[in-house]
C-alpha cells in the first residue's frame, strides 16, 4: 500500500480552537494493526499506520481505553489507570505514539472512564476488604439495594438492578452500568484527588485531551435521577479550571447521551466553563431516520433548536462509533420504525440500540454512504469517523455484544486482511468474511488503487471541508424548502482577525433524502440575488432570484455544497 504522505509540519499549530476545526478518527488499538503477530492490535501497529491517517486528513485520534483491564467491557472496566494492557504495549511506546502523531500535526485524545472502575481495581479490592481503610469510602456502598429509586437502569439487557451485593463486605455497591463496574464515590474528596492525579499523569505524557466517558453519572442523590446532578457540574468546573490553568490547549470532551439543552449544560457558561466539546447524540439517529423515511422534518426540527454554548465550545458529530447506535433519544414509535428498517434480525439489537456498522446499516448503498458523510462533514461541530467506515467495512452480528462492529481493520486482501501475521484462530476477533463485506474485496489496498473508491471519496470530502473553516467555526441557519425530503441550511462564518486570517464565508448545503430525483424550491429572503458556486468542482449554479427564491434539481439521495457569492 502506498500513499503520498503530506508535507511534514514542525509539530502542532498553536490554535486555541483546534478542536473545532479538526476531523477526529476513532481508532481502537486492539482492532487496528498487530505488529508482533500475537493476534491483538497494539500501539506499535497504530504508529506504523500514522502516515495513512495523515494522508486521509485526520487531525486528531480518539483512542478508547488501553489501560490494564480484565476486558469484560472492552477496556471501559479499568483495573489500573496508569498502566497499559501488556498486549497493547508499554508507556514508552505510548510516548512514541504521541510524539510521532504530533510530528504529523495530529493530536491524541484518550478515553477516560471516570464514573466507575473494574471490580478488579486495587481500590475496589481494598474497599471491600477494609471498609475503614483509605479506600473504604471510594465507592458507593449501602446496606440496602433500595436507595436511589429514581435512577434508571441503562444496560436493560444485562442488569436488573443498579445495586450488587458484595459477599466480602456484606453490603451493596452501586453500579450505573455492569455489575462488575462499581461506581466511584465522588462525594469523597480523596476520589477527586485520585482523578486529578490520573488526569495530570496522562497530560504530562503529552495527550491533547480526554473523552470523558459517561460523564453525567458521577453523582447520585435521593431527589435526582443521577444524570447531570449539580455536584457533577461543580466537579467538571473544577477539573476544567485545572486543565486550562496548567495545560492550556488541551481539551475535555463530554460523552452525555441526552437532549441538546441538557448536553449543552456540560459545556458550562462563559464565566464557568466545563467541557470544551460534547457529542451531539440526538442528531445521529435522525440522520438514519431521514434516509429511510425520505422525510427531513425531524432533522430540520433538531437542527433548528438553538442551544447557547460558551464561545469556543463545540459539538462532536458522528454517524457510528464503538457503541451501539443508541435509540434512547427517540420516541417508542420512532424506535420501532428504526428497528424495522435497520435491525430486522433481533441479533442486530442490544440494550436500546442497534449494534451494526455504517455500511451494513445502509445496505452498502454508495449514494447513502456519500449522503450521510456529506451531512456529517457539514454539520456544526467536529466530525468523528469510526475506523474502517472510510472503506465501508462490514460487521459480524454473530459475535457477542458490541464486538459485532469491533473486528480487525481490513488493510489488504491477504491473510487476516493484513491486520496480523498470526494464525487466524489466534485473532482476538475474526476478520469479516461475509459475502458483501469480505476482506478480500473491502480493504484499504484495493480502494487506494481505485480512484472512485469510497476511501478516495471520503478523503476528498475531508480535504474540501478543511479548506473551508466555515464548517468548523461557522453558525447554522436552517432554510425553508418546498419538499419534505430536503434539508437545506446555510453555514456562515464572519472570519477571524487572528494569525490564521480565516476569510468570511457563507455556504449553502442542500441534502435530498428522496429515493428518486426531485426538484425543490428553497426560500432565503436575505440571499436575494446571491450567486452560487459548487465547492467541489467550481461550477456556477443558478443564483437566488430577486425574491430570495432558488429552484434546484437533485438526483436520488444527493447533495450540494455551494459557496454563496456577492448579492
Amino acid at each position: 500500500m502506498s500513499f503520498t504522505a503530506p508535507i511534514q509540519l514542525p509539530g502542532l499549530t498553536l490554535d486555541p480552537l483546534w478542536h473545532r476545526r479538526s476531523v477526529f478518527y476513532q481508532v481502537m488499538v486492539r482492532s487496528f494493526v498487530d505488529s508482533n503477530g500475537d493476534g491483538n492490535g497494539d500501539l506499535a501497529g497504530l504508529i506504523s499506520r500514522l502516515d495513512y491517517l495523515q494522508w486521509l486528513g485526520v487531525d486528531a485520534l480518539w483512542i478508547p481505553p488501553f489501560f490494564t483491564s480484565p476486558l469484560r467491557d472492552g477496556g471501559y472496566d479499568v483495573a489500573d489507570y496508569k498502566s497499559i494492557l501488556p498486549e497493547f504495549g508499554t508507556l514508552d511506546e505510548f510516548r512514541d505514539l504521541v510524539t510521532k502523531a504530533h510530528e504529523r500535526n495530529m493530536r491524541v485524545i484518550i478515553d477516560l472512564p471516570l464514573n466507575h472502575t473494574s471490580d478488579q481495581h486495587e481500590w475496589f479490592q481494598q474497599s471491600r476488604t477494609d471498609p475503614d481503610g483509605p479506600y473504604g469510602d471510594f465507592y458507593v456502598w449501602s446496606d440496602s439495594d433500595e436507595k436511589y429509586p429514581n435512577i434508571r437502569i441503562i444496560f436493560t439487557d444485562y442488569e436488573e438492578s443498579n445495586w450488587a451485593f458484595d459477599s466480602e463486605r456484606r453490603q451493596f455497591y452501586f453500579h450505573r452500568f455492569f455489575s462488575h463496574q462499581p461506581d466511584l464515590n465522588f462525594d469523597n474528596p480523596a476520589v477527586h484527588d485520585a482523578v486529578f492525579d490520573i488526569v495530570r499523569f496522562w497530560l504530562d505524557l503529552g495527550v491533547d485531551g480526554f473523552r470523558l466517558d459517561a460523564i453525567p453519572y458521577l453523582y447520585e442523590s435521593d431527589e435526582g435521577n443521577g444524570e447531570g446532578e449539580p455536584k457533577t457540574h461543580e466537579f467538571l468546573k473544577k477539573l476544567r479550571a485545572m486543565v486550562d490553568r496548567d495545560y492550556p490547549g488541551r481539551i475535555m470532551i463530554a460523552e452525555a447521551n441526552q437532549w441538546p439543552r441538557e448536553v449543552a449544560a456540560f459545556l458550562g457558561t462563559e464565566e464557568e466553563p466545563e467541557c470544551h466539546m460534547a457529542f451531539d447524540f440526538p442528531v445521529m439517529p435522525r440522520i438514519f431516520y431521514s434516509l429511510r423515511s425520505q422525510n427531513a422534518k425531524e432533522l430540520v426540527q433538531v437542527l433548528s433548536e438553538t442551544t447557547d454554548i460558551p464561545e469556543g465550545a463545540g459539538w462532536g458529530v458522528f454517524l457510528r462509533n464503538h457503541d451501539e447506535l443508541t435509540l434512547e433519544m427517540v420516541s417508542e414509535e420512532y424506535r420501532q420504525a428504526m428497528y424495522g428498517w435497520y435491525a430486522y434480525d433481533p441479533r442486530m439489537r442490544v440494550n436500546v440500540g442497534i449494534r451494526r456498522r455504517l455500511a451494513p446499516l445502509l445496505d452498502n448503498s454508495r449514494d447513502e454512504l456519500e449522503l450521510a458523510h456529506a451531512l456529517l462533514f457539514s454539520l456544526p461541530g467536529s466530525p468523528f469517523i469510526y475506523y474502517g467506515d472510510e472503506i465501508g467495512m462490514g460487521d459480524n452480528i454473530w459475535l457477542d455484544d458490541r464486538d459485532a462492529s469491533r473486528t480487525p481493520m481490513q488493510w489488504t486482501p491477504d491473510r487476516n486482511a493484513g491486520f496480523s501475521t498470526a494464525d487466524p484462530g489466534k485473532l482476538y476477533l475474526p476478520v469479516v468474511q461475509s459475502l458483501v463485506y469480505n476482506y478480500t474485496q473491502t480493504n484499504v489496498e484495493s480502494q487506494l488503487a481505485q480512484s472512485r473508491s469510497l476511501l478516495h471519496w471520503v478523503r476528498n470530502v475531508i480535504h474540501v471541508r478543511k479548506a473551508h473553516p466555515v464548517f468548523g467555526l461557522g453558525s447554522i441557519h436552517v432554510l425553508e424548502t418546498s419538499h419534505e425530503s430536503v434539508l437545506a441550511f446555510v453555514r456562515s462564518y464572519e472570519g477571524a482577525g487572528t494569525q490564521f486570517g480565516d476569510p468570511a464565508e457563507d455556504v449553502l448545503c442542500v441534502f435530498s433524502f428522496a429515493h428518486n430525483p426531485i426538484s425543490v424550491t428553497i426560500r432565503a429572503d436575505d440571499l436575494a440575488g446571491a450567486s452560487l458556486v459548487d465547492l467541489f468542482g467550481g461550477s456556477e449554479f443558478p443564483a437566488f432570484d430577486d425574491s430570495g427564491s432558488l429552484t434546484l434539481t437533485l438526483g436520488t439521495q444527493s447533495f450540494f455544497w455551494l459557496h454563496i457569492g456577492s448579492h
